[in-house]
């Protein structure tokens, strides 16, 4: 029997032997496209060339890629361990033409590979083609049809619809019809009595799909029409794990040697046994090895979990599993973590990254478990108390919320746990409590972007940068954007000296001119492979000549950051230890931001070697130089290269002094360290489990910075009354400070039991209760709530209002006594925010039996005392 390393590596060579040329998978976090957060199909990666945006590393090219779906078009999620096929994060095997061969070679290619190497019997395949749709005005793929009678009855040729014989990687973009190769692996018993071509696209177990063929012709505009492409391509998709189970004749892909090591380990570390079944229990096992795999890869790749965007998606999938193992498996404590040598070592040979960064991963996965099991108990409580009380069957919106929102249950995680006691969760009411949220946060980072608008014909961009910071050129293509209520346009010059946002330094700025009109350019990124400039208006006619200059002071600002951070990291290594590793960046004209791979602080001596180091290599004035050589060689020669990051075949390598600094990277540099002029450290901190940040300033941000900050010594030197130790001065202030605050806590008890006794005077019965009420005089809010809080003990019954002016704010303070919130179903949180707030012009809250509120209104407090005792009587 085939290992599933060996069906991979089959793939691979029969795909190299018809001329394809062998890429290696990339990153499965996205950068640089704003459409897409994870690589969710192979042909991600080829974008940029089936656009026509950039040329395609080889007409023909076949890979593995990570993929992962569970979020927007491509949603997995819920069917994950469930059934025995679907994934999160999965291994694409695909082959790709890029404007080479088409339908014909792939079809007989596809059916070959099938047939002949890996030797599926013939009559236990079907395959699918697209029926044309109208509403697109699409006809039949009568090509395809044709091609596939030359190997396969007519009757195994099944059409299908938009739905599934329509491949669209999202809402926008390259699309075309495909046909679908199924497989149907039941018994020849079953076979006999159902026709397996009924089965084809019905969601039968057994009767599944293993390889699409993309027939790429078409990008879908953002209008829904859809354009032919510069080229026809062909993009083709195989599941690794689907094929591994039927060439190793399981009956589910959990059963294949590409989860039994991982459902072996999980037995070892949690006593239970696995046991093929859909019991809750074996569910759970099939759950965690599947999303073991995802957390692992993406923080591989440089996403961390964290509580937006990409970073929630992962946050998501980790809780989840930790919900399956707690609850299912009956383990209370971290269990993720503990998978990952084994996953390392199983997917050494294809992936190596994430052995190589084996103890980052370990170290982030494990504080994401504790962070959640301090939480997820008392959150499964709620939801057991919510339930048992619940006659309706349905969990609030305002319930799921609080769940999310105070015990960090994904909203998914709620519906999931719902679903399995039999109720539903009210999706709308909790949309409705989260909106305002999603609305600041879709304000801040969304675009609406209209369709490119064509000007000159070309899709080649030359960045000219490097080299020169100004440039002829002319304008490709722009398009109008809407980002927080405000319109933006997007241009593509055919040639440009601007730096596209990318490898943490930020995108250039500058100016366009075009005839008389000069535009500014506020922004520059990349969108994929596309260098865009995004300016707030354009000229009525953008024909002709354009001069692009950048902002010269700001990129040279830059580049000092940019070359600092080199050597920072290089420090970093070389005083913390080689397990150091570039985590994120920012760089800019004010300042550098550095992320780093280290699990403890970095103590104040490591922060004075490092800055000492770095200043050391400023002062030495080393060359910066720059060199363009193949990735291997690069490698070969000690060049880091950053994990999560996509590099092509030829690699911009920067040095600084061999010994020291050698690092592949696409951004703009000075010419010699000395340049650089000094550096600074501001600040160290965590960021996430093992992530460190160093913030630090180089060139005339460090002398400012320096510059400041004696000014404020100066400042406070002055203000001491220019003590010659100014240290030993602020020390005497603070203990003298700390003596008087004693005695004014000392005063302050003496004086509140003094008021406690006069109030206490006041008492009347009204009804039933104990009402204290009094306007006073204190210095703080804190003492009214320590006033009101210590007349509670003194009362019986009570209900206790106390106001006070102070510096002309009302502030106010009740107390009730939990036998009165009992009877009367009055309390003090209610009185506050309900009677108290409103007349105050203010607010507050608290708890049931002590709350507190402040406003503006000082003259409404006789008024609050009235209107509480009113509600007594």
């Amino acid at each position: 029997m085939l290992t599933a390393n060996e069906i991979r590596q089959q793939f691979l060579d029969f795909f190299k032997e018809k001329g394809h040329q062998i890429v290696p998978s990339a990153p499965i976090v996205v950068k640089n496209d704003p459409t897409l957060m994870f690589i969710n199909a192979g042909m991600n990666q080829f974008k940029d060339a089936f656009l026509g945006n950039q040329p395609a590393p080889s007409p023909r090219v076949a890979d593995t890629q990570k993929c992962l779906r569970v979020s927007g078009k491509h949603n997995d999620l819920e069917e994950v361990g469930v059934d025995t096929y679907h994934h999160t994060m999965f291994e694409m095997l695909g082959n790709w033409s890029f404007g080479d061969y088409f339908k014909k070679e792939a079809i007989a290619w596809s059916w070959e590979l099938l047939t002949e190497v890996y030797k599926i019997d013939k009559d236990r395949l079907y395959v699918t083609i697209f029926e044309g749709d109208s509403g697109d005005n699409l006809p039949k793929d009568q090509e395809a049809y044709d091609y596939w009678k030359e190997w396969i009855a007519e009757d195994r040729i099944l059409l299908g619809n938009k739905k599934d014989n329509f491949w669209e990687m999202g809402d926008i973009g390259p699309c075309g019809p495909c046909s679908e190769i199924h497989i149907d692996c039941r018994s020849d018993e079953e076979r006999a009595q159902v026709d397996g071509k009924t089965l084809v696209n019905a969601d039968h177990p057994q009767v599944i799909e293993i390889w699409n063929n993309v027939f790429m012709e078409f990008n879908r505009q953002k209008d829904g029409s859809l354009q032919q492409l510069p080229a026809k391509h062909v993009d083709t998709g195989m599941g690794l794990e689907r094929l591994v189970r039927v060439l190793q004749n399981k009956q589910s892909n959990y059963d294949t040697d590409l989860f039994t090591n991982t459902i072996g380990e999980i037995e070892k570390i949690t006593g239970k046994k696995y046991g093929y079944t859909d019991s809750k229990e074996d569910i759970a096992f099939r759950v965690i090895a599947d999303h073991i795999r995802a957390i692992a890869f993406t923080i591989t790749d440089g996403q961390l979990p964290s509580s937006n965007g990409a970073g929630y998606v992962i946050r998501r999938i980790l809780r989840r599993a930790v919900r399956y193992y707690f609850s299912y498996l009956d383990y209370k404590q971290p269990l993720l973590n503990q998978l990952i040598p084994q996953l390392a070592a199983q997917f050494g040979g294809v992936f190596p990254e994430l052995k190589d960064q084996q103890s980052l991963v370990v170290k982030v996965i494990k504080e994401e478990e504790d962070a959640f099991l301090k939480t997820l108990d008392k959150g499964l409580k709620k939801v057991d108390e919510i339930t048992a009380n619940n006659k309706d069957n349905t969990i609030s919106g305002v319930v799921a919320f609080e769940l999310n929102d105070t015990y960090g249950f994904p909203i998914d995680l709620t519906e999931l746990i719902a679903k399995e006691k039999g109720f539903e969760v009210d999706l709308k009411g909790f949309e409705a409590e989260l909106q305002k949220q999603k609305d600041r946060s879709r304000a801040a980072t969304a675009l609406d972007t209209e369709d490119w608008v064509v000007v000159n014909k070309g899709n080649e961009v030359n960045f000219v940068g490097y080299d020169s910071l100004e440039a002829k050129a002319e304008v490709l293509r722009y398009r109008k954007v809407k980002a927080k209520k405000k319109e933006l346009y997007q241009l593509v010059l055919n040639t440009t000296p601007f730096y596209a946002e990318s490898g943490g330094q930020v995108g250039d700025k500058g100016t366009l001119t075009i005839g008389t009109d000069v535009i500014n350019i506020f922004d520059t990124k990349k969108e994929n492979d596309l260098i865009i400039h995004f300016t707030d208006k354009i000229p009525a006619s953008l024909e002709g000549e354009v001069t692009a200059k950048v902002n010269d002071s700001k990129r040279r600002e830059t580049e000092i950051h940019h070359s600092a951070t080199h050597l920072l990291h290089a420090a970093l290594r070389s005083v913390l230890g080689d397990h150091v590793e570039q985590k994120g960046s920012l760089v800019n004209d004010e300042h550098l931001r550095f992320d780093f791979s280290h699990f403890a602080k970095v103590t104040d001596e490591e922060v004075a070697q490092i800055e000492a180091m770095v200043n050391e290599k400023i002062r030495q004035n080393h060359p910066v130089v720059i060199k363009e050589m193949a990735k291997d060689e690069a490698v070969e020669m000690g060049a880091m290269a950053l994990f999560g990051e996509k590099y092509g075949d030829k690699v911009r390598v920067v040095i600084i002094d061999p010994e020291y600094s050698i690092e592949l990277c696409g951004g703009t540099h000075v010419g010699a360290t000395g340049e650089l002029g000094m550096f600074k450290i501001k600040h160290e901190s965590a960021v996430a489990a093992g992530v460190r940040r160093i913030e630090a300033v180089s060139g005339k941000a460090a002398e400012q910075y320096i510059n400041n900050n004696l000014n404020l010594l100066e400042e406070l030197k002055a203000a001491l009354n220019n003590q010659k130790n100014p240290l030993q001065a602020v020390e005497k202030l603070q203990k003298e400070k700390a003596q008087l605050e004693k005695h004014a806590e000392m005063l302050e008890a003496r004086q509140l039991v003094a008021i406690r006794n006069e109030v206490l005077q006041k008492d009347e019965v009204v009804g039933d209760i104990n009402f204290v009420a009094d306007i006073v005089e204190v210095a703080s809010a804190d003492a009214l709530k320590k006033l009101c809080f210590d007349i509670k003990h003194h009362v019986n019954d009570h209900v206790v209002v106390l106001g006070a002016n102070i510096d002309g704010k009302a502030f106010v303070a009740i107390g009730v006594d939990e036998k009165v919130i009992a009877a009367k179903e009055i309390d003090a949180n209610t009185l506050i925010k309900k009677h108290v707030a409103p007349l105050i012009k203010g607010g507050g809250g608290g708890q049931k039996t002590l709350a507190t509120a402040g406003g503006q209104n000082a003259a409404a407090l006789q008024q609050v005392i009235d209107t509480v005792k009113g509600l007594l009587a």
